[in-house]
Order: C-alpha cells, then structure tokens, then sequence
C-alpha cells in the first residue's frame, strides 16, 4: 500500500470513527442538562489534561461565558464574533459547521461577564438564544433563524446590578424566559415555532435593596401531575402551569430579617420532592441554605420550608444533585455534600486555597466532581461513595466560567479563548 493510500485509509478510519462516537454521544441539551441535574451517573471520564494535554482545541472568535450544549453529537454554544452576538455550531470533532450572527453584542460588565452569559437550550428541532443584548431567536439545526425577536426593545432594559445570567428553558410547546430585576418582573412563554408570545405573567415582590434581582433559571418540573415551571427569585419560589404561566403554589420566607444586596443567582436543584436553594452572600460569610418540599398547592410558606443551614452554602456555583445527594462547590473552593432530605452533612472537604473565586457551575461525571476556577483551573475529584478524593488540578491557562458538560467519556470545557475537548488517554 502506497504511503497516499494509507493516509487516505487513516483518514477514512478517523472519519468512521467520529461518526460511530457522534452517534453514540448521550444529549447535553441544556445548561444543567437533561435532567437538570448538572451530573450524569454512567461513563468514565478523564482527570489529568491541561492546557496542551487535550483531544482536541478550537479557537474561538469571542468571550461567552456561557455552557455550550450538545445534541446529535453536534455541538452548539453562543459568543461574540466581531462585535456581534452569535450562535456557532461544531461537529464532534472541533471543526465549526456553522455560524449564525445576530445584531451588536451587549458586552458585559463583570470581569467574568459577557453579552453571552445564558446557554443556549434545545428540543432537537431547533436552538433557542438569548443574549444580554435583548436577542431572543429559535435556529434550526442548519444554522437557518426560524424567529427572532427583541426583548429588551419589547419590555424596557433591565436594572440588574451586573450581567444577565438567565438561560431560556423549554417546555413541551413553548420557550420560557423570564425577567427579575427592580423594575416590571415577569414570566413568560413564546411559541416555539413562531415566536409567537402565549402568555405572560407578573412576578413582582418587593424586597431590600438587589433582593428582587435574579439570575437564575427556572427549572421544568411535573407538580400535580401537570407540567409546570419552578422559578427562584426576590425571595420566592413559585411555581406555575406550564399552559398558562398561573401560579400554582409558591413559598416565602427566605429572607426574614430583611438583609440587603442577596440576588438571587445560583439555581435551586430537585432531589425527589426536595427543593435545595442556596441563597445569602456566601462570598461574604453569610450562607444560608434551604430544604423546602415541593408538595400542596396554595402558599406553602408556613408548610413547607422542612429545614435551614445558615454555615454552609454558595452565592454564584449551583450545586449538583448526584446519586441523591447535593453537591456545592462553594465560592471559595470549600466543597460540602449534603443529604437534602435532612440538610445534614454528608462529607465536607476543599480544594487548595487560592485568592480566585469559583464561578462556574460543577459538573459530576461518573463519580467525578469536575470543578473549574474562574483563572482556568479545572479541579477533578473523585466523590464515590460518599467520599472525596482529589484527583488533579489542571490548568487550561485561560479563565473557565462556563459549565463543563459530558460527551460520551469526554469533557468539553469551554474557556475564555478556546473549547476543549478532553479524553482520558
């Protein structure tokens, strides 16, 4: 065989091989991905790598900080490109399909902030995006726009303090997006093949100072026997029929001695009919933690708040919901294990104390706790049976604010500059 025809035949393999793995590579589909877990049970994952260990690097056209999301085995995530908000497309291997570019990019503030802080989510017909511009847009698979719309031009801009960190959701006929900020605070639900607005609802408290600002995202859940949104925001939880966005149960009583400057940021996380919220100012000492039921109807407030911890927590990190149990990977890089039925301890321990903070949301992969700093460190810790064990710190030499998310034994972290893909070797 000639040297051009075993080039060829390695090509043809590599290709053959790619396909059988992009077919075979579960869906991430959303930010917390298909269970809204932030884990997954099955697969053996990698924990040595850095920036020069890697599979595979793509370069980046712009800062995003948003979790790229993976359906079919193609890869979608949002950033800037020249100045403008896009959504690019990768296949399995690194190499960009496609790009769809929208109007001028709303940067962000923060240093870890961008105009393409929300992820973007999809139902495997099409890709839903927001950015902090006010870019609101359904893409099909080929990077075509179905819709495209402006929030910010329709409702007003918001007043949020820093940048906006909310991702649209998907229900089984709409997208979700909402708004908490001091201002006009809303839910609402937009046709996912025309754009179309179906409803939208008020979601208005009055709070302290930055209390009724809010950057999570909600989650969609069955309650009652009917699909249903769960929203965490200005101090409440509420919950409300997907159909119509009416509110069909709701819990108070967060914050009872008034305090000032508690956003809203890190989302809660389900574990059975247990909703674990990480709420106060953990970067500041003052944590507070809640275990509230997600039973009844009605204003649950006086019901159901079923436990508190006010020594352990996180401001920015949303925990993972693993096996049971709730993992945070605290600002400060402490990590605790919690049973979310008591609020008890489970283990507690910490990665190596550093003056950077940890802004990205944990992944847990196949008993592996991946755990980025916002300098680029990616923390790798085994978290079996119910013990810790740190693994390896690897330095991808680029800030990592996004989520890692899992790809058939793979991570793919997306850092400031590049995305990475990682495989064990």
């Amino acid at each position: 065989m000639t040297d051009r025809s075993l080039i060829a035949a390695s090509f043809i393999f590599l290709l053959a091989e790619s396909t059988v793995l992009a077919a075979e590579v579960p869906d991430w589909s959303s930010w917390r991905g298909p269970l809204t877990s932030g884990s997954v049970e099955l697969g053996s994952y990698p924990d040595k790598f850095d920036a020069e260990n890697y599979l595979w690097r793509t370069e980046l056209p712009g800062k995003g900080c948003s979790t790229p999301i993976l359906v079919n085995g193609m890869i979608y995530l949002t950033c800037a490109a020249e100045g403008n908000d896009a959504l690019l497309s990768y296949n399995f291997d690194g190499k960009e399909r496609w790009r769809t570019v929208f109007g001028k990019e709303n940067a962000g503030k923060h240093r870890n902030g961008s105009g393409s802080n929300a992820s973007p989510v999809t139902d495997g017909n099409a890709v839903f995006v927001y950015f902090k511009s006010g870019t609101f847009a359904a893409v099909e698979l080929d990077g075509t726009v179905r819709w495209k719309t402006d929030l910010v031009e329709r409702f007003g801009k918001d007043t949020l303090f820093w940048d906006h960190g909310t991702s649209p959701v998907l229900t089984e006929k709409h997208v979700i997006m909402t708004r908490m900020h001091k201002g006009e605070s809303w839910l609402a639900a937009f046709d996912k093949v025309s754009g179309e607005m179906v409803w939208k609802v008020a979601r208005n408290y009055e709070t302290p100072v930055e209390c009724d600002h809010g950057y999570t995202t909600p989650l969609v859940i069955q309650h009652q026997g009917k699909e249903s949104v769960l929203v965490w925001g200005a101090q409440h939880l509420t919950i409300h029929n997907a159909v119509d966005g009416e509110v069909s149960w709701s819990c108070g009583n967060f914050n009872p001695d008034g305090n000032k400057l508690w956003p809203a940021i890190a989302t809660p996380v389900i574990v059975g009919d247990m909703a674990v919220i990480a709420y106060g100012r953990n970067d500041r000492g003052i944590p507070r933690l809640h275990g509230v039921r997600l039973a009844g109807t009605g204003d649950v407030t006086a019901t159901n708040h079923v436990w508190q911890r006010d020594d352990v927590g996180t401001f920015v990190p949303t925990p993972v919901a693993y096996k049971g149990r709730v993992i945070l990977v605290r600002d400060r890089g402490e990590v605790a294990c919690i049973d979310p039925v008591t609020g008890s301890t489970v283990w507690e321990n910490a990665f190596p104390k550093h003056r950077a903070n940890y802004y990205a949301s944990p992944l847990v992969a196949g008993d592996k706790l991946f755990a980025p700093r916002e300098d680029g460190v990616v923390f790798v810790a085994s978290v079996a049976n119910d013990k810790f064990e740190l693994l390896s710190e690897n330095n991808m030499e680029e800030p990592v604010i996004g989520s890692p998310i899992p790809a058939f034994n793979r991570i793919l972290i997306r850092g400031e500059k590049h995305l990475f893909c990682i495989a064990a070797e």
